[in-house]
């Protein structure tokens, strides 16, 4: 007989104002509200079968998981499947760099979610899986979602559709290499930082501003946003027991051009995930003139970019 099995597909997604910290860390429950987007050019896949077996097999973008990788996705099954659950093969292929701060952890964990539940015949709505998501990964639970995505409690929802307003990220890749302190450690020295605590009384503030400029499509008013609500971020980061510094030169470089772009009239703004790399975000007109601009800065390896992405589904399944 063959086996159960389902495949998903996941986008990851840009934060403009961003998660960092969880007044629970062991549900995942953010510290403050968070928006974001869906990149449809940069996905997971995962392949989740049911087939049996002394234990579970995990495999990422080729290769046999082991450690803390292939524990989170056992532990995540046990999460959706429950203690006696059978064993699983799960299969996941990224097409963009992971662990380098362009939320791969988002895609993977929403991927995972669906295609889990699906393999299973759990019949799940959009909130319940972008719940179930988000206890592997805060920011999964906007990878579930299609378009803009706001997150503030235990699930996340649309706000806009991708054609409401059809921005670009224009990524300047300067490291896709792992981070050294990923984004769960991160999350938990959050509140070590002096600066967290005026960050989260002020996020309220920043969302409530960024839905009206995404609602009114005000590139200007957005542009200010997200650059001062990122710069936010890092500086808790910086300042956190231990310090997390995530710029390398080649960061500083894309901020000061997209700055120097944004005077001269090109519609385009900055932000950083945990992570070098920068996503630039700007309007479809400008694209070309940012991407040139980032393929001419010292210190950047390569260039992504990507549109508006629509929600995780499932992509291929079989009832065995």
């Amino acid at each position: 007989m063959t086996s159960r099995f389902a495949t998903a597909r996941a986008c990851s997604n840009i934060a403009l104002i961003k998660y960092w910290g969880n007044r629970d860390n062991a549900l995942r429950l953010p510290a403050n509200p968070s928006i974001s987007f869906n990149l449809a050019t940069l996905y997971t896949e995962t392949t989740v079968s049911i087939e049996g077996g002394e234990r579970d097999g995990v495999e990422l973008d080729g290769a046999p998981a082991t450690g803390d990788a292939a524990r989170r996705v056992t532990e995540h099954l046990d999460l959706l499947w429950g203690a006696n659950r059978p064993h699983a093969r799960v299969r996941s292929h990224n097409n963009f760099p992971m662990g380098a701060g362009i939320a791969s952890s988002a895609a993977a964990f929403a991927a995972l979610t669906v295609a889990a539940c699906a393999a299973m015949g759990h019949q799940h709505a959009e909130a319940a899986l972008s719940a179930l998501a988000r206890r592997g990964s805060g920011s999964a639970s906007r990878s579930v979602p299609g378009g803009y995505v706001a997150w503030r409690d235990e699930s996340a929802y649309s706000i806009a559709s991708a054609e409401h307003w059809p921005l670009v990220d224009v990524i300047g890749v300067v490291s896709a290499g792992h981070k050294k302190v990923g984004s769960t450690e991160g999350h938990a020295l959050a509140p070590t930082s002096p600066l967290q605590a005026a960050r989260v009384a002020d996020a309220a503030r920043r969302f409530e501003a960024c839905q009206r400029a995404v609602a009114q499509r005000d590139f200007a008013h957005l542009a200010d946003l997200i650059e001062e609500d990122a710069l936010m971020m890092h500086g808790v980061m910086m300042t956190s027991t231990p310090s997390l510094m995530y710029f390398l030169p080649g960061t500083m470089a894309i901020l000061h051009e997209i700055r120097a772009l944004r005077e001269r009239g090109v519609e385009v703004a900055f932000t950083i995930d945990a992570g070098p790399n920068v996503h630039c975000i700007c309007a479809p007109a400008a694209v070309p003139a940012v991407e040139a601009a980032l393929r001419g800065l010292d210190g950047v390896r390569d260039v992504l970019t990507s549109g508006i992405g629509g929600p995780a589904q499932v992509i291929a399944q079989a009832a065995g």
